[in-house]
């Protein structure tokens, strides 16, 4: 699943592109992606809609509109957004198509169909509970290890509670991985057996694997590709993310897997004891 690195830059491409444009109009080919309102009530009011800015919180895209609507996107396990001219042929696996004004196509790509998209009004989230409940986010200023460890509350394990996004927005199963071992925290330590000193290098690993992973495009481990077609390049450095078996980079033990809340977890046994 796209992360916060990939939708961001997503997120970065599509803003100076979508700028301006207006929502001619728009093709649902599979209804039950658009999670709020009807289809045929969501095609209604994005007609005719200029599109002010293109956001994000978490790993969701908020494109703002005018009128104090906003068009939520989340890219799901395999989603991704794509320009099209019209009448060129479109990817297999096109389920939405947004007409913009100067004639180009905005097409929303998801052979899982994990994806989901909404219609909701400035100010009221509550229509999709996953977006209204995110957590902080973890690349803002104001994101400070006490904000983490307020965050991390509780007595469930750590690499669980990453993965919570009501705890903190936009880190799924890479990016946990990578930061706990850069901190040097096993994935099964418990939340209330972590010391100060720990949540403080957490905390900076967090914001240094995002920001590294950001500047390289995001990782391509499976499905992710940004608005161009182009894959993303951190995953050349991944440390431990789906290299069981393989060396530690720093020690040279052999990284092990794990399952932690349902997901494959990637370690070093001697780094992270």
């Amino acid at each position: 699943m796209p992360e916060l690195p990939e939708v961001e830059t997503i997120r970065r491409q599509l803003d100076p592109e979508l700028r301006g444009a207006r929502i001619t109009g728009v093709e649902v080919h599979l209804p039950r992606l658009v999670k709020y309102p009807s289809p045929l009530s969501y095609r209604r009011a994005l007609r005719g809609k200029r599109i002010l800015e293109v956001g994000r919180r978490g790993k969701y895209l908020l494109l703002r509109l005018e009128g104090g609507r906003i068009l939520v996107v989340h890219l799901g396990m395999s989603g991704s957004l794509r320009f099209a001219s019209p009448g060129g042929e479109r990817p297999r696996h096109t389920h939405l198509v947004f007409h913009l004004d100067d004639g180009r196509e905005l097409l929303y790509v998801d052979p899982r169909t994990f994806g989901e998209t909404a219609l909701l009004r400035e100010g009221d989230l509550s229509p999709l509970p996953g977006l209204d409940r995110l957590g902080p986010e973890p690349l803002e200023a104001g994101f400070t290890p006490g904000e983490l460890a307020r965050a991390l509350r509780g007595r469930c394990r750590v690499k669980a509670a990453l993965l919570d996004q009501s705890r903190v927005a936009g880190i799924g199963n890479i990016y946990a991985d990578e930061a706990l071992h850069r901190a040097g925290i096993h994935p099964l330590r418990r939340l209330d057996e972590l010391e100060g000193e720990e949540m403080e290098s957490l905390h900076r690993a967090m914001r240094e694997v995002l920001s590294e992973a950001l500047s390289r495009g995001g990782s391509s481990v499976n499905d992710y590709v940004d608005t161009r077609g182009e894959k993303g390049s951190f995953q050349a450095s991944h440390r431990v993310y789906r290299r069981a078996g393989e060396p530690c980079f720093r020690c040279g033990e052999l990284i092990r897997k794990v399952r932690v809340a349902g997901r494959g977890t990637y370690f070093c046994p001697r780094c992270q004891r």
